[in-house]
């Protein structure tokens, strides 16, 4: 299974970008998607989660300025980011809960990070 994300890029404080990561490959189901990100000599941390059932979990940095939510095909998640600010400038990964088989369990998957710098 591959995730591929992309939208990240440079924008000025109060401005918005919208990610996107899409799932390929041996896929059953998604049960879970989100977006982690990691700042230069931090931690990763979670960002915003969205199940299968469209039901969302929000860092408290981030409520109220982004909003994750999946794709029609299930298989691609979103996050629109708005009123960015310098502290959101991170490596920003999406991650996915995934099924290959019927009936298998649930392995966890990664993508290779999208770059979001927020200065002016």
């Amino acid at each position: 299974v591959q995730l591929q994300a992309s939208g990240g890029g440079l924008v000025q404080p109060g401005g918005s970008l919208r990610l996107s990561c899409a799932a390929s490959g041996r896929i059953f189901a998604i049960n879970d998607m989100g977006w982690y990100r990691q700042a230069p000599g931090k931690q990763r941390e979670l960002v915003a989660t969205v199940t299968s059932g469209a039901s969302t979990n929000y860092a408290d940095s981030v409520k109220g300025r982004f909003t994750i939510s999946r794709g029609n095909a299930n298989n691609t998640v979103y996050l629109q980011m708005n009123s960015l600010k310098p502290e959101d400038t991170a490596v920003y990964y999406c991650n996915a809960g995934v099924v290959n088989i019927k009936y298998g369990p649930q392995y966890r998957y990664w993508g290779q990070g999208t770059q979001v710098t927020v200065s002016s």
